[in-house]
């Protein structure tokens, strides 16, 4: 069986998933025009367009959509999928909310299965002193951790409230209140709009732009806490990355926090006090995704797609 997986060539998760697919499984093909393949798997739905026609249609069309923001799912956004939708076969998609969302806009088959998660890449470490020693990051504080964008990409002031950064200075003030030694840890490109935020509550903050795996893992390691404040997303991914590192998480009721998290670590803005992290349900859950086992139900997916 021979899959072709299309690029977003963004430094994005979607292209990590893309090299860890092929470093685990058989090599896809590079490129769409020069020969027959059997399936072609848009993990990157933005750039589908790239893909010849005549290599959609003379394939099985497998369609991977991470999340569909609602609020800017417009008249540009649905012509854009009605367009992809005449070459799909079948759709992937991460988590129930997508898959309501989808339902609404397709009649093709749509399957959910959460992405894998590469244990080698994130991993528990007992030494937490050590590491806060290599980032200089002293051992009274209290670190909390945001490691997403929260700006859009052609406006670094605008807020990209559909990972809510906004609320996530609402909740660090509020925590700052009974624990005046919190620190935020924040990693990443275009983190503009929580840095100025930070900065004009005088919340103090560590911020290491960028960071390659080892490190960001290191970092999950060594925090009290990590917040994710979406209101909207496909995964997101960090939780399954905290929860495997047995960093404790909480999140707002988003993407898979339900199937990974304790439903004591998922909160709304009206009970955020009330959230508990619980390690252990969350580290459990976190393993079922651990590679090899984490591309079954993919490989699976791939051999019906063929088949039928």
């Amino acid at each position: 069986m021979k899959i072709y997986i299309n690029d977003a060539k963004e430094n994005w998760i979607a292209d990590r998933f893309k090299n860890e697919w092929n470093k685990y499984n058989q090599p896809t093909r590079k490129y769409p025009y020069l020969l027959k393949n059997n399936i072609v798997w848009i993990i990157a739905p933005w750039t589908w367009r790239k893909i010849p026609k005549k290599t959609l249609k003379r394939n099985k069309v497998l369609c991977t959509i991470h999340h569909i923001d609602e609020s800017k799912f417009g008249d540009k956004e649905a012509y854009d999928f009605n367009e992809r939708d005449k070459y799909v076969d079948k759709y992937h998609i991460i988590s129930d909310d997508t898959f309501k969302k989808i339902k609404k806009l397709t009649d093709k088959p749509i399957q959910k299965i959460p992405f894998w998660v590469n244990q080698n890449i994130w991993f528990y470490i007992n030494e937490k002193n050590i590491i806060r020693k290599k980032y200089s990051l002293d051992d009274s504080s209290y670190l909390v951790g945001s490691f997403q964008r929260d700006t859009e990409g052609s406006d670094l002031k605008s807020p990209k409230l559909s990972k809510g950064p906004d609320r996530f200075i609402e909740i660090v003030k509020h925590m700052r209140k009974s624990k005046p030694n919190l620190l935020v840890v924040l990693t990443g490109k275009r983190r503009n709009y929580i840095i100025e935020n930070l900065e004009n509550l005088k919340i103090p903050y560590k911020y290491f732009e960028m960071t390659n795996f080892n490190e960001l893992n290191e970092l999950y390691n060594i925090l009290d806490l990590y917040i994710v404040s979406s209101r909207v997303e496909g995964g997101p991914q960090s939780i399954v990355e905290a929860s495997l590192t047995k960093t404790p998480v909480v999140s707002t009721n988003v993407g898979i926090a339900q199937e990974i998290l304790s439903p004591e670590s998922i909160f709304d803005m009206k009970n955020f006090s009330e959230a508990k992290p619980n390690i252990k349900i969350a580290y459990n859950n976190a393993l079922n995704l651990k590679i090899p086992d984490g591309f079954k139900q993919f490989n699976e997916m791939m051999i019906d797609l063929y088949e039928n």
